[in-house]
Parts: C-alpha cells; sequence; structure tokens
C-alpha cells in the first residue's frame, strides 16, 4: 500500500497531458488563424476598405433616404457620383501628367545649356554641362521607352489587372450591400451581442459613420476650394494645364495624410519649370501663401466638427497604418484614429488636474485660455 502511494506521488500529475494537449492545440490553431490573414489578406483588405467606404457614404445615402428616396436607389445614386467623380479625376489628371513630364525631361538639356553659358559669361568659368545633358537625353529616351512598352504590354499583364478589378468589385460589393442593407445589416451584428450591449455598440457605430463621413465630405470640399483656387492661380499665372493640376492638387493635398501637400505641389512646380524657373518661384510662393490661409482660415472652420487630431497623433497614426497595411492603412489611418479617440473621449472617464502640480504660473494658465486661478471677474 505504501509502495502504491509512493509510486503515485513520483508519478507525472494527471493535469500535465491535458496542458501539453491544450498548448499543441492552441499552436496549431494560431498557426492556422495567421496562415488564414495571410492567404486571405487582399480580401480582409478589400473588406476593410468597404467597411470605411460604407461609414463615408453612409450620410450621403442617409440624407437621400430621409427625404423620399428608396434606399437602394439611393445607393445607387451615391456610387454612381462617386464613381463618375473617380472616373473624371484620373482621366483629367493622369494623361497631362504623363505629357508634362515627357516635356520637363527634354527641357531640361537646354536649361543646362543657358545655365552654363551664364555662368561662364558672368563669372568667367569655363563649365561643360554638355555630358548632363547627354545624360538627359539618354533619360528622356529611357523615360519614352518605358512608356512604350507600358503602352505595349498591357496584355502581359492581364492577370494581376483581372486580380485588381476582381479586388475592387469585392470591395464595390460589400460597399452597396452594407449601404442599401444598412439598418437590417447593423441590427444582425446587434442580434450577436448581449441586450444590455447593444446600446454601447450601437452608439460606437454612430460615431464611426459620423466621424469617417465628416472627414470625407470636409475633405471632398477643401479639396474642392483648393482646386478652384489652384486652377484660377495657374491661369493667371500662364501654367498649361491648368485644370489638369487644379484636380490633382486639390485630391492629393487632401485625400493622402501628411505629406500629401508636398506631392501635390511638386507636380505644378515641375510644369512651371517648363515654362520659366522663375513661373516656378511664382507657383510654390502661391501654393505655400494657399496652404497658409487654408490651415489658418479654412481648415478648422470646415473640420471643426468631424475630425480634431494634433497633428502628432495624426503623423503618427499615418506611419502606423502605412507600416501594418501599406497604401491602404495610410488612406484609414485618419479615420480609424479620429473614431478611436471618439470612443476613448466618450467612455474613458477625465478628471481635473490641477495646474499646481504642473508647476504652472498662477498668472498665467498653461494653455493660456481663462482667467488664472482664483480670478472671480467671469464668475
Amino acid at each position: 500500500m505504501d509502495n502504491t502511494a509512493t509510486r503515485k506521488r513520483d508519478g507525472m500529475p494527471p493535469w500535465i497531458p491535458r496542458v501539453i494537449v491544450m498548448v499543441v492545440l492552441a499552436f496549431l490553431a494560431t498557426y492556422l488563424l495567421v496562415w488564414s490573414v495571410i492567404k486571405l489578406r487582399g480580401f480582409l483588405l478589400a473588406l476593410l476598405l468597404s467597411l470605411f467606404a460604407s461609414f463615408a457614404l453612409e450620410p450621403g445615402v442617409d440624407y437621400l433616404a430621409r427625404r423620399g428616396m428608396r434606399r437602394g436607389l439611393a445607393t445607387s445614386v451615391v456610387f454612381a457620383v462617386a464613381f463618375l467623380l473617380g472616373l473624371v479625376f484620373v482621366a483629367v489628371t493622369f494623361p497631362p501628367m504623363v505629357a508634362q513630364v515627357a516635356s520637363l525631361i527634354s527641357n531640361i538639356p537646354g536649361w543646362l545649356t543657358d545655365l552654363s553659358a551664364f555662368l561662364n559669361d558672368r563669372f568667367g568659368l569655363d563649365l561643360n554641362l554638355s555630358n548632363v545633358s547627354a545624360g538627359m537625353l539618354d533619360l528622356q529616351g529611357s523615360f519614352q521607352t518605358y512608356a512604350a512598352s507600358v503602352a505595349s504590354g498591357v496584355l502581359g499583364v492581364g492577370a494581376q489587372a483581372v486580380n485588381l478589378l476582381l479586388q475592387l468589385f469585392t470591395m464595390a460589393l460589400f460597399t452597396f450591400y452594407m449601404l442599401a442593407d444598412g439598418p437590417r445589416f447593423r441590427r444582425r451584428v446587434l442580434s450577436l451581442v448581449r441586450p444590455e450591449r447593444q446600446a454601447e455598440v450601437s452608439r460606437i457605430w454612430k460615431i464611426a459613420i459620423r466621424k469617417t463621413g465628416g472627414y470625407v465630405y470636409s475633405r471632398a470640399l477643401l479639396a474642392l476650394i483648393s482646386a478652384v483656387f489652384t486652377y484660377i492661380f495657374l491661369l493667371v499665372v500662364g501654367v498649361p494645364y491648368a485644370l489638369a493640376l487644379a484636380v490633382w492638387v486639390g485630391v492629393v493635398s487632401q485625400f493622402i495624410p501628411a505629406v500629401g501637400t508636398y506631392l501635390a505641389a511638386l507636380l505644378p512646380v515641375l510644369v512651371a519649370l517648363t515654362v520659366r524657373p522663375i513661373t516656378a518661384v511664382v507657383v510654390i510662393i502661391g501654393l505655400v501663401v494657399y496652404q497658409q490661409i487654408e490651415n489658418i482660415l479654412l481648415a478648422p472652420r470646415i473640420t471643426a466638427r468631424t475630425m480634431s487630431l494634433h497633428p502628432a497623433v495624426a503623423f503618427g497614426s499615418v506611419l502606423v497604418g502605412t507600416t501594418l497595411l501599406g497604401v491602404v492603412g495610410a488612406l484609414v489611418a485618419l479615420p480609424a484614429t479620429a473614431i478611436i479617440q471618439a470612443f476613448v473621449s466618450t467612455y474613458v472617464e477625465q478628471h481635473h488636474v490641477d495646474e499646481e502640480h504642473l508647476g504652472a504660473s498662477p498668472e498665467q494658465p498653461p494653455d493660456g485660455t481663462g482667467p488664472p486661478p482664483g480670478d472671480t471677474a467671469g464668475s
């Protein structure tokens, strides 16, 4: 009897095999989940974009539905408008862009020759930039050859084009379903949540729609204002392709986070260089002045009720989104961060901070607003 008890004490505890089995199963489940996410990455990205696209377009659909239009028809109208706007942007912008890049490259050798002659005459130098000019001509030939190869090799990338079209079709299909069947879709989602939590989930959903839709529509309005100003300004300065460049500046500067302003200004400056270098300088000054007017006067008023992100938070969110999801992450980073910020500000309790703990002077509050502590003049 004592020997049997001793063997039981010295043997493996009965729970260890169960733990080993659970660890192995957890590892296999995790591996299967990661493998599935990697294989379905394109589909999941399309689904994520569909969700944000439905959030962005739903205010427009709701607006038409409240005025008596059937929800399916309202969704079709909003879809058609968004599709036409995207088609106009591509058709107006990209052909002139390719033509102007080729024109810019062809003009660079002449500019270098004129610059070398000016420096030699003015400062007595003996510069010869013919080698650089020859390199520019080679670059022009390479660019034209590449453009021709791209144009003639369209059939060679048929599989990739079909894959892209399939992803776009998938995204459009999911977005249309989420919009046209939005109330019923939300009802099905809420049916999976416990009754005492349904009100909270519905509130979060509405916050996401309001923030994302407000972001898109406010940016669209700022893009329209920027495009109108840029078009008039480029016409006055005498830069060719003013309409295409204006559409490019308006869309890119507003819808590409963080670096969009610089990317948008680059193309008009390059095109202005094909006219005269001084014209490019004038374009830079004009775009910088407008950007300051937008930052100080227009953007705070238009986006006051949509998104209020600190610049550091916005820039950091774009970097994180780009690192995780590439271009898709950069596009959805700001709306996603605004949704998270709205959720945190709604459900996380915030407490008053005594200014004495911050070491602030009683004569000047840290934020520079309001009366100093102890001042009862406003009460």
